[in-house]
């Protein structure tokens, strides 16, 4: 699954640990899933999208295909 966590977070400046922080996981966590080596919990990923007042739909990208 794609994101554009890293673009919607870098237009706010927004730092991956503050970031982190506020969604109560680790940088690492933040890193992980900007490059897609992770794939979020659905309550992780409806915090994310609620933070930036976004959709999951308008933050995360999902490709059937994949």
């Amino acid at each position: 699954m794609k994101n554009r966590i890293e673009e919607i977070r870098n237009a706010k400046g927004i730092r991956q640990d503050e970031l982190a922080k506020l969604m109560g996981v680790s940088r690492q966590t933040i890193s992980s899933l900007e490059n897609g080596r992770y794939n979020p919990s659905i309550m992780l990923a409806y915090k994310i999208s609620r933070y930036f007042g976004m959709t999951i739909e308008e933050v995360f990208i999902f490709d059937e295909e994949e």
